[in-house]
């Protein structure tokens, strides 16, 4: 019959049938996981992508905070504030009866006392303040004139104070005013008319006058024991760059660059101590700078586990979750003496990182797999907190340093030269050192605008 085929034929059939089956095996695999990764996105709950990129929909918050004791409301032994009257107030108004609401008689001859007071605070209307400087020649008796000089800073015919330049900085930098609503409040605050020119050179001169204080801040973390390091990008007139941060518990050291490479590490701090320890993210730049130890950031790590967790349904990534959780909750009951001495707590986690890393995965999981290698490369920087007492095991520190440049790219937008985004780097880094000093901003803004730099 014609319709009958031999059994050599049906054979290359079959064998083309499974080829066929193999390659549409391996398609359904990869379109399955593409949309496991739609099922489970990526996002700043669960990962380290930033809250901008987040999809605009209603977030399913995924918490790494752990359930506590603690009620609601304030603590025992919270102090309440209230406002307190002043004992030296500036103006004092005294309100007197003038006539009886019995009788109708006058009361001026009458003896009064206070039986009240109340107080309002309030602010003066603000106006510009015009001083004007004079220089005058004179002819002494010798025959030599004589002609008085401007004080230094005072170069150009009309210029802007102190005040006004550091109130400048304060706006744009701390408060993230952009120009034009920087403007408008100048403006309609103390009718000072300043273009946008005028307040990028206003910002040029208060960045050069805090040149000093920047560089005093980079010696203060590149000589601390331990350093936070972070870095995030930035669009400058289109392009990309990115902006990095240094810091400790005492000084924040931010720098703009045009890469996000060791270079930049090169040229900021290749001059950090080789005994500190560096707390960063995994990015592999951070691994090259010169130092004896590493921590890579445990709240990064944890955010990744929970994405898997939703994601692949096994068990790996919850068990390395809680391990890290147990590891911090560890160091906050450590003494000084248990950092130096065996502890077999600390020994049973080391050994619980171990079991893990030597787990096989399902290789389907090619995310997760991936995250086991990374941990395994960098397995002796996961526990450096649990040896050192002074390393956090996280870079909390870092991300609330560098988040100030995302705020400030939300509201702004990008900044349109890079010499504004340097100014914006020196000016922050006083401005957050301050902070973690108990300083009040403006006013050590107001002391470097005072810095005399001729």
């Amino acid at each position: 019959m014609p319709d009958q085929i031999t059994m050599k034929e049906l054979i290359h059939l079959v064998q083309a049938q499974a080829k066929i089956i193999v390659r549409l095996e391996a398609k359904i695999d990869k379109l399955e996981e593409e949309l496991e990764k739609y099922k489970t996105r990526k996002d700043s709950t669960n990962s380290s992508i930033p809250p901008s990129r987040d999809e605009n929909r209603i977030p399913r918050t995924s918490s790494l905070r752990q359930k506590s004791d603690r009620k609601v409301g304030g603590q025992p032994g919270h102090e309440g504030k209230t406002l307190k009257m002043s004992e030296a107030p500036d103006e004092i108004i005294e309100h007197r009866a003038c006539f009886c609401t019995e009788c109708g008689k006058d009361l001026n001859n009458q003896p009064f006392e206070i039986f009240g007071k109340r107080q309002v605070i309030d602010i003066p209307t603000i106006k510009q303040i015009v001083t004007e400087h004079r220089v005058y020649r004179c002819k002494c008796t010798c025959g030599k004139v004589v002609e008085s000089e401007f004080p230094v800073g005072i170069d150009s015919p009309v210029s802007y104070g102190r005040n006004i330049e550091s109130l400048v900085g304060y706006l744009n930098v701390r408060q993230y005013l952009p120009f034009k609503r920087l403007q408008e409040l100048l403006h309609d605050l103390m009718g000072a008319n300043i273009s946008e020119g005028g307040l990028h050179r206003l910002l040029n001169r208060l960045a050069a006058k805090g040149a000093d204080a920047y560089e005093l801040i980079r010696k203060s973390v590149v000589n601390s024991s331990v350093i936070g390091a972070d870095e995030t990008g930035m669009k400058v007139n289109g392009m990309k760059h990115w902006f990095w941060t240094w810091q400790n518990n005492h000084a924040t050291y931010i720098a703009a660059s045009t890469n996000r490479g060791s270079a930049t590490i090169n040229k900021h701090v290749s001059d950090i101590s080789k005994e500190a320890t560096i707390v960063h993210d995994c990015w592999k730049a951070h691994f090259q700078t010169q130092v004896d130890r590493h921590q890579t950031c445990t709240s990064h790590l944890e955010r990744e586990a929970v994405y898997f967790e939703k994601r692949y349904k096994t068990p790996w990534p919850g068990s390395f979750r809680k391990m890290l959780i147990q590891a911090e909750k560890l160091k906050k009951k450590f003494t000084l003496d248990d950092y130096s001495s065996p502890n077999q707590a600390r020994d049973d986690l080391e050994k619980e990182l171990n079991a893990l890393l030597e787990t096989p995965l399902n290789p389907k999981h090619k995310e997760l797999v991936t995250f086991q290698k990374r941990i395994a490369r960098y397995r002796d920087h996961i526990f450096t907190f649990l040896y050192h007492h002074d390393v956090p095991p996280d870079n909390n520190g870092s991300e609330r340093a560098i988040r100030n440049v995302k705020v400030k790219q939300k509201i702004s937008g990008q900044f349109k030269i890079f010499e504004a985004a340097e100014n914006f780097a020196i000016l922050r880094s006083i401005i957050d050192t301050a902070i973690k000093n108990g300083q009040n901003v403006f006013l050590a803004l107001n002391t470097i605008a005072d810095y005399k730099t001729n």
